[in-house]
């Protein structure tokens, strides 16, 4: 019955995807960005979908169980973060990209000033290429896992099938497939999310059974203060704020989650879409904690237990198996909406940006799909990184290298294309410079990544304005 009730849901994905096709022009600029006539509730439910991906259903459970209720942290500071920039960028990029008549994330910031810069057109796309592939290589994996905890099967089988779907709708109908189907996913995700959240509940005896256990796991476990190596917990929590806050504003630099307000109907949507993305984004949120939190009170920590396997092992403990299917499509759900995002940016990347000739190929669009879809199956079989790793690496560098240069134009700045440059590699070494050596266990990474990569705009600007 569990495997009945997935293939099933599986099946309804790959079918609104290839729905979608319905209305393909069957040119690139359809292909990859739905010709700019995707309406807001499409866009809104498809980015959460999009945004909240396996890292999720697997990361985000898998730190709340270790960590307790001080995850809660990194909720406020994600959607505050990504808030603010939603107010001066979403529409701005909007605009921006069907002025200079761009198809692709990377062609919009070269040409972001009226002429193009053809050296960041294509670093952005290599780097793009690069950590997009990291990332989508983390959802497959993360969906590999949780088909191993039910079904007993090897890692690449998961990542297989859903590479396998990924392909059959993004290879036919390109974004509109994506966010089509990203929608539809959307409503399982936060559905199943929410049936697990209520039956671990009731197994566990109530709302206020629930509380009680959890102060019992530890001393630590119920602070609102998060673990951090700064002694001095207020500033330690100063800290962990600030730096989950640049975590949530660098959602500017994902360009799997950007392309998706690239192709808004209008650029005045942009209300309402903040209006149904919010609310979704913390309805889910809050969900995910609570199946976090509740995990750990139904599957206590031993040595071994990998806690990024607690939502698929609470599922088959706790849930009729109609239902455990019902939370595995949600989980796989999860990962192809954002897989198939970061696919399809991949693939706009390589044919609109590397290879500038092919443009308006259509159907090497596919093609590059179909390549791009592939080398992140065999990446999420071959690194061994938990997923949170992995995402967590993908999200950093993009947010660091693209994060400055947007800020800086939306805000009306110009820099020339020596400067850009310099300001991408300066945030992309800064956050690789501070991970390595440890500080993000103190100051989330992102927040020096895109600070020093705003810095070599404003020093330029001052010696530029000394008289010498």
């Amino acid at each position: 019955m569990i495997f009945i009730s997935f293939v099933l849901f599986m099946l309804s994905f790959i079918f609104i995807g290839l729905l979608s096709t319905i209305k393909s022009k069957r040119t690139s600029e359809d292909y990859l960005l739905a010709s700019h006539s995707e309406k807001p509730w499409l866009i809104a439910l498809s980015a959460v979908a999009t945004n909240n991906s396996g890292y999720m259903f697997i990361g985000v459970i898998g730190y709340t169980y270790i960590n307790g209720i001080s995850s809660l942290w990194i909720l406020l500071c994600i959607i505050i973060g990504d808030l603010c920039a939603s107010f001066f960028v979403y529409k701005n990029l909007r605009i921006v990209s069907q002025k200079v008549k761009a198809l692709s994330f990377p062609e919009t910031l070269s040409k972001w000033n009226g002429e193009e810069y053809k050296i960041i057109r294509i670093l952005s796309a290599v780097i793009l290429i690069l950590f997009l592939s990291v990332y989508a290589a983390a959802q497959l994996r993360a969906g590999g896992k949780a088909l191993h905890v039910l079904f007993g099967w090897n890692n690449l089988i998961g990542s297989l099938i859903g590479t396998i779907i990924v392909i059959a709708y993004c290879a036919s109908g390109g974004i509109r497939a994506s966010i089509w189907t990203n929608t539809a996913q959307s409503f399982v995700m936060i559905f199943s999310m929410a049936v697990l959240f209520y039956m671990a509940i009731n197994k566990i005896g109530g709302f206020a059974d629930f509380i009680n256990n959890l102060k019992t796991i530890s001393p630590n476990y119920f602070s609102i203060y998060p673990a951090n190596e700064i002694d001095n917990k207020n500033l330690g929590l100063a800290c962990f704020l600030f730096g989950w806050f640049f975590g949530g504003f660098g959602i500017i630099g994902q360009p799997h989650i950007m392309t998706s307000f690239m192709a808004m109907n209008k650029p005045e949507s942009i209300n309402k879409i903040r209006i149904y993305y919010y609310s979704w984004y913390i309805v889910f949120f809050l969900l995910t904690i609570g199946v976090g939190l509740a995990s750990r009170i139904l599957l206590p920590y031993y040595q071994g237990f990998d806690p990024e396997l607690a939502l698929p092992t609470l599922s088959q403990n706790i849930l009729p198996e109609i239902l455990v299917g019902f939370v595995l499509a949600g989980l796989f759900s999860a990962t192809m909406s954002t897989a198939d995002s970061q696919i399809i940016c991949c693939a706009g990347a390589i044919t609109n940006d590397l290879m500038p000739s092919k443009r308006n190929n259509y159907m090497v669009a596919k093609k590059a799909t179909i390549v791009v879809a592939i080398f992140a199956m065999i990446i999420s079989v071959v690194d061994s990184q938990s997923v949170f790793s992995l995402v967590m690496l993908g999200w950093l560098a993009l947010a660091c290298s693209y994060s400055p240069l947007i800020i800086i134009y939306c805000f009306g700045g110009k820099m020339s294309e020596k400067l850009a440059l310099i300001s991408m590699i300066t945030g992309f070494s800064s956050m690789m410079i501070w991970r390595y050596l440890g500080f993000g266990s103190i100051v989330y990474e992102a927040a020096p990544g895109i600070i020093f990569g705003l810095m070599p705009y404003f020093l330029n600007n001052t010696i530029s304005k000394i008289k010498w």
